[in-house]
């Protein structure tokens, strides 16, 4: 799997991005790497610096309060905050306690949900991607191709959302792939909410309950008991469970 991790930290499926409405940017702060697409006209250069002063706004909060409350960073369990968390602590927070996990379960789809929010006022179309978890405000149909190692689904079939202007998160959690920390071993956990950090919670809770092919029924009731989970994909080898919302389609 060592060529499977060093493709997907070097973010080379990004190359596959291809609506034709949008424009796409790339924003990074230390270990923060955004990608984010915006409606052609919509775009402009000074969108780019917007966008990077408040990644960098968002990571010194978090950073100053982790120095506050270590805990934070470490734990495998909700935690309760300390007065005066910073609104992207709250919401990970937030996400972490409805999905049973610690808070930086929800980091990636924290942070890209609260850029594509703040991205909102200047473009009708958002699609933030932060490290396979995705933040997305479409008024048409998008198709997201599914990553999961070596598995032989793997880019082989996508999810396609209408989300019809409304927002919605769409995050993956992986034991066989990329630097995350899971518990489990499966390719691939895709998890659809109205929210990404809670997406992103409840992918890795989900992704906690699979060792092998007959536990993906036991991740797909992990997740589905968790309030705004609309859909839940579950992969491992080439074996897949679903339940809800999810429109899969061949690529």
């Amino acid at each position: 799997m060592d060529v499977g991790k060093h493709d997907y930290v070097n973010r080379h499926y990004r190359l596959n991005h291809t609506g034709s409405d949008l424009s796409y940017f790339n924003i990074r702060v230390k270990d923060s790497d955004l990608a984010i697409g915006v409606a052609k006209e919509a775009y402009t250069d000074s969108l780019i610096s917007l966008c990077q002063r408040e990644l960098i706004r968002l990571r010194s909060g978090l950073e100053y309060y982790i120095e506050m409350q270590p805990d934070f960073k470490t734990t495998f369990l909700p935690i309760q905050l300390l007065p005066g968390a910073p609104d992207i602590a709250r919401l990970m927070a937030g996400a972490g306690l409805l999905a049973g996990v610690g808070p930086m379960a929800a980091v990636a789809g924290a942070f890209a949900q609260t850029i594509g929010e703040y991205l909102n006022p200047y473009s009708a179309e958002v699609i933030v991607e932060n490290g396979g978890d995705i933040y997305l405000r479409s008024s048409i149909p998008r198709t997201i191709a599914i990553f999961a190692g070596e598995s032989s689904f793997s880019n082989q079939i996508a999810l396609k959302v209408n989300p019809a202007g409304n927002s919605l998160g769409i995050c993956t959690s992986s034991g066989t792939v990329g630097p995350s920390v899971s518990l489990g071993k499966a390719d691939a956990v895709l998890i659809r909410a109205a929210s990404a950090a809670l997406a992103d919670a409840v992918a890795s809770r989900a992704g906690n309950q699979v060792q092998n092919e007959n536990d993906l029924m036991k991740a797909v009731e992990a997740a589905r008991e968790v309030p705004g989970v609309e859909g839940v994909l579950v992969i491992k080898n080439d074996k897949m469970a679903a339940w809800g919302d999810m429109e899969l389609v061949p690529i």
